[in-house]
């Protein structure tokens, strides 16, 4: 700026304000874009300096590919993001996720755990698609961003160096999705892919894949979405090149040495893509940080151990949580007055103070740890004193609220949950909206409650944490595979899971307590299922304990979350979390198996409860029926403006007593508290959903009259036109005096337009009631004799026309020298339209042989026709 001298460098000192923020060797450092600082240095006046070329970080874009489940899986960096700690794409088909992940260069004061924060965003622009909200941004994560945000986090956290407690934040975007290859999955390879290759210390790669079945049986790993909804086994696997990590999913029923093969189908495709993602930080890696860590001291260890002594064992087996914690407590007050920094420089905010008090408590922490695992490897003891494979004591009270469609206050040992069911409608669905699902709905869904009193503490009240939705999902997933289908039990299901009490494995006591509920609000379950949580105490050795019904200490200080629920026959869903660097089959099948025998003890105690209770409904628990009509109807149904279902269900009690859904696909389902307004709305749907056809007799209702005939309703909201001629047998002189406006009659559709008009006919329905049918043989009496025909009088009063060609098989010249008045003739009915057309053919058939001429003559009443002469004998024709 100081080089810059006249009106035209004037100019360009403007610019240099407006386009360089502060220092120039800082824009310049930071800079990445030559382009840019070619431009800044011109606005500068430094025209001849030389670009400065260090700016530039790294070698460019870097790719590595790797073949995973038969489609190739694209790793790049150092296209995007090139200011971030590490950023990595990866694609899979035209699915595209991108990973960011930074870190804080310093450690923070009096923080001893590791401060890691993951979010993962799919953008609706990434399927061409705006937010269906009002705002038209993508707001509040949905259950499914926060829970791949959990997927992420959970393998990653225990890979990172012990003793680094710097700030981390991961954050994955969607920014293209093809419908085809999820994105879930990748963004867990997308993220370790960018702490890998960032500074921040990751001491192995992780990767994550997915693993489903086909209808015969065989695994597909990282299937496509048409693939995963043809298959009801959908299992999310992470780990390193060397063992399992995390373990998320559903099974359909699968015996637990089937899960085993699913783990190792998916470790080795771990395998493969941990490879790429060790060649991709050999060809873009950065440094790895190298700071102090805060860790242990051997000798500071030593110390609380030595004055802990004897006491703090006792205090760890006291039983009851609450005297247990407050036993520990004593034994830490001691601890902490004689090996803890000096109250004066804890007062004044001493940083070294602050920093021995912090390791003292991480020293605190792991000696309560060594003891309690101490106890259990080497005296099978735990601290509420179970051995290693006891469940603790379940007591269930069924329909504890009264007013609840279906309730179960569930306890195991200290872990309280009441569970509470209602049943309701379609508008009783969990709407969502999603990348794959603009406008979706859930049928059935958990929700899970963890208030702060049910560990005596207090806390926010609010909306749920990750936590919450993410134990809800689980046992979601877990009771999803025993629930009726829609055709038989239309009911949405919404589970309620108030915990009251824990002290560990409070989303299984969601799983069992749900399965109750629901049973006790009549739902026709197909099975039971009932959940159990694991744990696991590991030593450096090699040996390891299992720990069957994990309780809340054992959680905080041991190694392993194993949550496995299911039936007897096989896994429904199961939620593993290490906090080691993994665990190999061994240990999985050893904690599969032991979870086997007391998920059946579990069962053993649910089905006791239930075995008094009848399946049903409580009274207070609306009707509901379910079906489907033509999807060409639902706008008949439905109506403009929803006129015609509003009306509907204004005339079966209104809103407060009925309520109507119609789904897209045809799918009606009412509700009702009143049976007989179920009944009546069911059939008045079924009734405008039907199409009218020609020859159906309807009971209609006349709604208006014309001088020259009626409008009647057949259907609601369908007319036909009822004229004046088809009313009734013979002539009619005027409507009124036939019907009135409200009156019901029977009539029959005679012709449908094509643009929908209908013509009805009374007179036919009149005629059928009389045995007037096509193809019928009748007895009827000769009226009316003319040279080319005759009328004929038939039951009921009806009059027929039978023509001169239809009177016999043979030919007749004229009807007077064959037939007389008051003839009794049997005839055929041929049609009936205007008229009723008559035919003697196939009764005189085979009586004369062609061209032959007929005689007629009356016996006892009754024409008679001698083909044998050909005159006229009719000596005497009685008045019958």
């Amino acid at each position: 700026r100081q080089r810059c001298s006249g009106d035209s460098r004037g100019v360009r000192a403007q610019i240099v304000d407006d386009v360089v923020d502060g220092d120039e060797e800082d824009d310049f450092v930071e800079d990445t874009d030559a382009r840019e600082i070619r431009r800044r240095a011109l606005a500068l006046g430094a025209v001849d300096a030389p670009l400065p070329t260090a700016v530039v970080q790294g070698r460019g874009p870097v790719q590595v590919e790797v073949m995973v489940g038969g489609r190739t899986l694209v790793f790049e960096t150092g296209r995007v993001a090139r200011q971030a700690g590490g950023s990595c794409i990866v694609r899979d088909g035209d699915t595209m996720v991108f990973s960011f992940a930074c870190a804080a260069q310093e450690q923070e004061e009096g923080v001893d755990f590791l401060p890691l924060r993951v979010d993962y965003f799919e953008k609706f622009s990434a399927v061409g698609r705006t937010p269906g909200s009002y705002i038209k941004r993508e707001g509040k994560p949905s259950d499914r961003e926060i829970l791949t945000s959990r997927l992420i986090d959970r393998p990653l956290r225990p890979m990172l160096r012990k003793g680094y407690y710097n700030e981390v934040q991961v954050l994955s975007y969607v920014y293209s999705y093809d419908g085809v290859h999820p994105s879930d999955w990748l963004a867990i390879c997308s993220s370790s892919a960018a702490i890998h290759i960032s500074g921040i210390p990751l001491e192995k790669a992780v990767a994550g894949v997915r693993v489903t079945q086909d209808s015969e049986g065989n695994f597909i790993v990282n299937p496509t979405n048409s693939q995963l909804e043809a298959s009801r086994t959908d299992l999310i696997i992470a780990g390193t090149a060397d063992a399992i990590l995390m373990i998320e999913g559903s099974c359909d029923f699968l015996p637990e040495e089937r899960v085993l093969d699913a783990i190792e189908t998916a470790h080795d495709a771990i395998r493969k893509i941990c490879a790429a993602l060790d060649k991709l930080r050999e060809l873009a890696g950065k440094p790895k940080w190298d700071g102090a860590l805060r860790v242990i001291s051997p000798k500071l260890m030593h110390d609380v151990a030595a004055v802990a002594g004897p006491a703090l064992r006792e205090a760890v087996q006291v039983l009851g949580k609450k005297n247990r914690e407050s036993a520990v407590d004593m034994v830490k007050s001691r601890v902490f007055t004689e090996l803890g920094p000096p109250a004066q420089a804890l007062a004044v905010k001493s940083p070294e103070a602050s920093e021995s008090l912090l390791l003292l408590e991480m020293a605190w922490t792991a000696t309560v740890s060594n003891e309690m695992r101490d106890i259990i490897l080497s005296q099978d003891v735990r601290p509420d004193g179970r051995n290693c494979r006891m469940v603790r004591p379940i007591t269930i009270e069924q329909g504890m609220l009264p007013c609840a469609h279906g309730s179960s206050l569930f306890t195991r040992g200290e872990t309280q949950t009441l569970a509470v069911v209602t049943l309701g409608g379609e508008n009783a669905a969990q709407r969502f909206e999603d990348v794959d699902e603009p406008n979706g709905s859930q049928r059935f869904y958990v929700q899970y409650s963890f208030p702060p009193f049910s560990v005596g503490e207090v806390g926010r009240v609010g909306a749920p944490g990750r936590r919450e939705i993410g134990h809800g999902k689980l046992a979601e997933r877990a009771l999803k595979p025993i629930l009726p289908d829609a055709d038989i039990f239309p009911y949405v299901i919404r589970l309620e899971s108030n915990v009251l009490e824990s002290n560990g494995s409070s989303s299984m006591a969601t799983v069992c307590g749900g399965y109750l509920a629901m049973a006790n609000a009549g739902v026709p379950l197909k099975n039971t299922v009932a959940g159990v949580a694991m744990g696991l105490i590991f030593h450096s050795t090699g040996t390891f304990a299992i720990l069957t019904d994990l309780m809340g200490m054992e959680d905080a200080l041991g190694d392993m979350d194993f949550k496995i629920a299911g039936t007897r026959d096989g896994i429904t869903a199961l939620q593993m979390d290490i906090k080691l660097e993994g665990i190999d089959r061994e240990v999985l099948r050893a904690a599969l198996e032991q979870a086997r025998e007391g998920r059946m003890e579990v069962l053993d105690k649910m089905e006791e409860a239930l075995s008094s209770q009848l399946l049903a409904l409580p009274k207070g628990v609306p009707r509901m029926e379910s079906f489907t009509i033509p999807t060409n109807c639902i706008g008949e149904v439905i109506g403009p403006g929803g006129k015609t279902i509003k009306a509907v269900v204004e005339n079966c009690g209104g809103d407060g007593v009925t309520a109507i859904n119609i789904a897209q696909d045809g799918r009606v389902t009412i509700q009702s508290t009143d049976d007989d307004f179920l009944q009546k709305a069911r059939s008045t749907i079924l009734s405008l959903s039907t199409k009218v056809q020609s020859g159906v007799i309807y009971e209609g209702k006349v709604t208006n009259i014309l001088p020259f005939g009626a409008y009647v309703e057949i259907l609601p909201n369908k007319e036909g036109w009822l004229h004046i001629s088809e009313v009734e047998i013979g002539r009619t002189d005027k409507m009124e005096d036939v019907v009135k406006v409200g009156s019901t009659i029977r009539v029959e559709v005679l012709e449908v337009g094509k643009g929908g008009e209908v013509k009805l006919s009374a007179k036919r329905v009149l005629m059928k009631d009389c045995g007037v049918i096509v193809g019928e043989l009748v007895e009827g009496r000769i009226t009316k004799v003319l040279p080319f025909g005759a009328n004929i009088l038939l039951p009921g009063g009806i009059e027929g026309w039978l023509h001169i060609s239809e009177a016999g098989a043979g030919k007749i010249k004229e009807m007077s020298e064959v037939f007389g008045l008051g003839d009794i003739l049997t005839v055929e009915i041929l049609s009936v339209g205007k008229n009723i057309k008559l035919s003697r053919k196939s009764v005189t058939k085979g009586d004369s042989p062609p061209g032959a001429e007929e005689t007629a003559m009356v016996q006892d009443g009754v024409v008679q026709v001698d083909p044998g002469n050909a005159a006229v004998v009719a000596e005497e024709r009685g008045p019958s």
